[in-house]
């Protein structure tokens, strides 16, 4: 395998679909910028930001010219993907100047459930085990989507520009609907509302006060064990108050899940009980309401036929020239 791996092919010219539809993902995102940029908190660190991001994509295809083979290739379309962690916070700061629409959704759980899930799972199963269960499954979000880029890199490189596609195009689209629909979900609208309101079913609105504050304030006690501090301690580094509606926790998780099918049954079988356990920790957490789960789940199928019908309609291009046996 390393030596298929290594071994000099000759290559199409031009980007990767990923690094093509990143670069779409850009173009509008910067438009978005200077049409707000009165309003915006840092826009020209925004657009510079942007700009480097574009000029990397290029500048790693030109270097993959140099020694085109499935090992650089990965390299192109694996910084594109670890580029969703610049993406995903990137998403507040512009819905921070939107007014927060938590209360619509608070409201809502309230009229379905008779009350708040969020707040219900946790309290009912307080339990260290159960605790870490849904801590470990959430944790597992990104490990589900190494495991499957790699999989199919490693065992079907014909489809890997495809899936990488796929996942990244999927997290852009749920990306512009967290611009637009600023929910920041139970474990940042409970504290500020206060445990009064809480269990009054009091919603009220809080207008743009996450646009000053996005500190992700103390949560409810529960049992604190290994997997709950690593979430934790995840979230206080990287969380924002953006990005609860729809779940793409659940949302991408459901199209990684259906990918594993699709390639391996083992594979499918080995995600499994961790999916389950991220749809929901999702909840018990307290990161997502449970309309925006199963909004999640709903979008996620018709995410996958969508984004691969565009796939196959506008970027499906062999990497390698098909004369060569990789």
């Amino acid at each position: 395998m390393a030596l298929n791996l290594f071994k000099r092919v000759e290559t199409r010219k031009g980007l990767f679909a990923v690094e093509k539809i990143t670069l779409i993902y850009n173009l509008l995102t910067s438009f978005l910028i200077l049409f707000l940029f009165q309003e915006m908190d840092h826009p020209g660190q925004m657009l510079v930001d942007r700009i480097l991001i574009a000029a990397m994509t290029f500048m790693l295809m030109h270097l993959y010219r140099l020694s085109p083979c499935k090992f650089t290739a990965f390299i192109r379309i694996a910084i594109q993907m670890a580029l969703l962690s610049y993406w995903y916070p990137d998403t507040f700061e512009f819905n921070r100047v939107f007014p927060n629409l938590d209360h619509i959704f608070a409201t809502a759980e309230q009229w379905l459930f008779g009350g708040q899930p969020a707040v219900w799972f946790h309290q009912n199963y307080p339990q260290l085990w159960i605790s870490e269960l849904f801590n470990m499954g959430y944790f597992f979000y990104y490990p589900m989507i190494l495991f499957v880029t790699v999989w199919y890199f490693l065992f079907r490189f014909d489809l890997f520009e495809k899936v990488s596609f796929v996942i990244v195009t999927a997290f852009f689209i749920y990306y512009f609907i967290y611009i637009f629909v600023p929910v920041a979900g139970p474990q940042f609208y409970f504290p500020v509302i206060g445990e009064e309101n809480l269990q009054a079913g009091i919603f009220p609105t809080i207008g743009d006060y996450f646009n000053h504050h996005q500190e992700l304030l103390p949560g409810p006690e529960v049992s604190k064990g290994f997997f709950y501090s690593l979430v934790e301690s995840s979230q206080q580094v990287g969380e924002r108050p953006t990005a609860a509606f729809p779940s793409s926790h659940v949302g991408m998780s459901t199209i990684l899940m259906i990918m594993a099918w699709r390639g391996s049954k083992r594979l499918f079988l080995f995600l499994l009980p961790f999916y389950l356990l991220l749809c929901g920790a999702t909840v018990y957490i307290q990161a997502h309401y449970v309309i925006d789960a199963i909004v999640g789940f709903v979008s996620a199928i018709g995410l996958y036929i969508v984004v691969t019908w565009i796939f196959k309609r506008w970027f499906a291009k062999p990497m390698f020239r098909p004369d060569f046996n990789l």
